[in-house]
């Protein structure tokens, strides 16, 4: 009964947040979600009314978003067009490097931030330091996927902290992305930009209009045999068992290492979510050697993992406890404050630097997904690209399949933690250090390019 009335409870949130936002333009301008706006109600409901409330509404907040987080990464992969390797590669391979230099650069932004200041001043972990990239490129759903990390080495703070820094990353990625578009647009560096006072009401509100209305996917089998949304459950559900087995015989290999490496129990504390993206690339490729890949459609996969992350995201920012952030807000704000340095110099010097054409459309998608979450970059790209004429939507999408799989949520994010929280956060420092420089090598060797520069 609680996790019904908990599940209820969210809907109930997030057609408020749908109203809110309809009804408020200030939330329209700044794009912001219907699901942050619900989750900013369920918090304060909770901190204002819930003693008012039965507590079995909000029980089971603080644990969906990690159950929810294996869900849109499993759907990730599945029911994607086979795209060739090399192709991926040509065009994508720039666009790799820079996300690659923005989320290793969070790294050591984050946990130099902590050695040297934070940590002799606050008295803050040195698992501190891991929540700019967690929150800002990892997002909701990765924090919530690294709770039970956070719960079984014994920093619950963590995930907490973490959500507010996603929360910060979201808002702040949008607002601080539409004032870099329109600085852009100032200087020249974009024409053909849809502004908030280009769009329709109805647009502006979040809606289509009815003869608008675009395909939530194909059903891929006949309802006679099974509903073709089930099916696309089902399969979701099967790349997450794989995911729990790859996780399962990880840690049976904890046995196999050094006598000091096996005390650490890295592959226990390895969070589920990052394997069960491997699970559902696992099954893609099945499908696709069965050829069975008729069956998944990935739009219908899009608006399975799309729902869970808007359930997700609400469940999270409502069940943030204050008491934390409250407690952390000084050290918290310097990480936020200089993350969102970092990003801006990102996007500002390095982008027109490293994309030959299009340099400004692909590096604000890129600072979208690096403050806040995929759907933040692409709405700013959509800002200044509306039509796709550039080959920015084309290459951020080809990036992913590479990017995801490693940082914002993938392995390394999930490794970086247990490893930093048992006492090797120097070490990290230094890897990702190295790697940014790597990263930054092949930039000025391979990408390099000065010709969008403008005085």
């Amino acid at each position: 009964m609680t996790a019904i009335m908990s599940l209820c409870a969210i809907c109930v949130l997030l057609v408020t947040g749908i109203v809110i936002r309809s009804c408020f333009p200030v939330f329209q301008r700044f794009f912001i979600p219907s699901s942050v706006i619900a989750g900013f109600a369920g918090l304060i409901v909770i901190n204002t009314l819930g003693h008012l409330l039965s507590p079995e509404w909000f029980a089971a907040f603080g644990k969906l978003p990690g159950f929810l987080i294996n869900i849109v990464f499993a759907g990730l992969f599945l029911g994607t067009a086979p795209t060739s390797l090399k192709k991926i590669w040509h065009l994508a391979a720039p666009q790799f490097c820079f996300g690659q230099i923005i989320a290793w650069g969070q790294y050591v932004v984050g946990l130099g931030l902590v050695f040297f200041l934070l940590a002799p001043v606050f008295n803050v972990p040195d698992v501190f330091g891991n929540l700019l990239e967690i929150g800002f490129e990892g997002g909701h759903g990765t924090v919530g996927g690294l709770a039970e990390t956070f719960r079984e080495l014994g920093w619950q703070a963590g995930t907490d902290l973490g959500y507010t820094v996603a929360t910060c990353g979201m808002i702040l990625g949008i607002v601080i992305g539409m004032i870099l578009i329109n600085i852009a647009v100032r200087r020249g560096y974009v024409r053909d930009v849809r502004t908030f006072d280009d769009r329709e009401t109805l647009e502006r509100i979040g809606f289509f209009r009815r003869e608008e209305q675009p395909l939530a996917g194909k059903q891929t089998v006949s309802p006679d045999s099974v509903d073709s949304l089930a099916l696309h459950i089902a399969l979701v559900g099967i790349a997450i068992l794989i995911g729990y087995g790859i996780k399962q015989l990880l840690i049976l290999t904890d046995g196999m290492t050094p006598a000091s490496f096996r005390e650490l129990h890295i592959m226990q504390s390895l969070s589920l979510f990052p394997l069960c993206m491997i699970g559902g690339v696992l099954l893609q490729l099945f499908l696709r050697k069965t050829r069975l890949d008729m069956l998944a459609d990935h739009d219908q996969m899009k608006r399975i993992t799309g729902a869970a992350l808007d359930f997700l995201v609400v469940a999270a920012i409502a069940s943030i406890r204050l008491e934390f952030v409250i407690a952390y807000w000084a050290p918290l704000s310097l990480l936020v404050l200089a993350g969102i340095v970092w990003n801006v110099f990102a996007v500002m010097y390095i982008g027109p630097r490293i994309f030959e054409n299009a340099w400004f459309e692909r590096s604000i998608a890129e600072f979208g997904q690096a403050m806040g979450v995929t759907a933040t970059g692409l709405m700013l790209l959509r800002t200044v690209d509306p039509k796709s004429k550039t080959v920015a939507m084309e290459a951020f999408g080809y990036k992913q399949l590479l990017h995801e799989p490693v940082m914002g949520g993938g392995f390394w994010t999930s490794l970086a933690v247990p490893l930093v929280m048992l006492g090797k956060g120097m070490m990290i420092w230094f890897v990702s250090i190295a790697i940014l420089v790597i990263a930054s090598v092949c930039w000025l060797r391979f990408f390099n390019t000065k010709k969008n520069l403008k005085s």
